[in-house]
């Protein structure tokens, strides 16, 4: 397809043409990141819902620290520094580590026993699209740093280094993304992982408890044995 085409396939029905870039840059900004915030906190629910600490534990919330690890770095990366053959290359190589993370995530609950509901299934696969929904809009986007990409970043001397921002983010915009971040991601997983923590210390002074009274109930039949 033609450049010319394309722009004609995006012209409104009053004849005004929009610039695609910049739309898709605000959707980008606007909708796909904050569209990440809410589903992470219902998941989160989710598994406060079928207590993840009396059943999957410390491991799984650590699990969903990972994940969390995984996005927010190459997100971390994007707002402050330009798209390049060396920021592509994290965004992929962090979507696809993500997405193994999720299918290791899955086989830990399972295994667990804890229950995972289709309500919770249908909220993994939204959270799992984010990340090649955000990477594919930013190919599109930065098609030239795509190319350069596939030729190794040859005939490009900043391919492989983090550029700054030619137009940074403003502070207030990027200050919401830290507040929301906080509220809807570091505070809940956190105390996710706190609660965990903290049933499997109750569970292994429980399970010590126990075999203590074990072996005091056992030197009591000893004794007796030797009367």
């Amino acid at each position: 397809m033609r450049r010319g085409q394309a722009a004609e396939i995006s012209a409104t029905g009053a004849g005004t043409k929009v610039d695609v870039r910049d739309v898709t840059t605000r959707y980008l900004l606007y909708g796909l990141l904050p569209g990440w915030f809410v589903p992470g906190l219902a998941d989160w629910a989710m598994h406060r819902r079928s207590r993840i600490e009396d059943t999957a534990g410390t491991k799984e919330s650590l699990i969903h620290s990972l994940m969390m690890t995984e996005v927010g770095i190459p997100i971390a990366l994007t707002l402050r520094y330009e798209v390049n053959p060396l920021l592509l290359l994290v965004q992929s190589l962090g979507a696809v580590v993500h997405e193994a993370t999720a299918l290791w995530d899955v086989r830990t609950a399972v295994a667990s026993d804890r229950e995972v509901t289709p309500l919770e299934q249908h909220i993994h696969s939204y959270l799992e699209s984010l990340p090649y929904g955000a990477l594919s809009a930013l190919m599109c986007l930065h098609a030239d740093q795509v190319g350069s990409l596939l030729r190794g970043g040859r005939g490009d001397r900043d391919a492989w280094r983090p550029v700054p921002r030619q137009r940074p983010l403003s502070r207030a915009y990027l200050a919401g993304v830290a507040a929301a971040i906080t509220t809807c991601v570091v505070l809940p997983y956190g105390e996710e992982l706190l609660r965990c923590v903290r049933a499997g210390r109750r569970k292994k002074e429980r399970a010590s408890d126990q075999g203590k009274r074990r072996a005091r109930k056992g030197r009591r039949t000893s004794c007796v044995s030797h009367f």
